[in-house]
């Protein structure tokens, strides 16, 4: 009784594991398809908040300055 009541027990935590890798695929797949509108959005609150946000580039011509450790080359 008890071995039966583990095998449910691990099954349910895999459940829950596949979903949530579910939803961290959908939103990649999100933020992949819409980075350059949010990165408009944040922009334009920064912008509206006093700051100086460019956003005269795209995320792919950003990503592609970048190094292998995330920081700009060109600074």
């Amino acid at each position: 009784m008890a071995m039966k009541k583990r095998k449910q027990k691990g099954q349910a935590i895999m459940e829950y594991v596949i979903i949530i890798v579910i939803v961290a695929l959908a939103a990649l797949v999100v933020i992949g398809a819409f980075s350059d509108r949010i990165r408009g959005m944040f922009a334009g609150v920064t912008n509206t908040l006093g700051g100086e946000a460019d956003v005269s580039t795209k995320s792919t011509e950003i990503m592609k300055e970048m190094d292998d450790t995330g920081i700009d080359l060109d600074q």
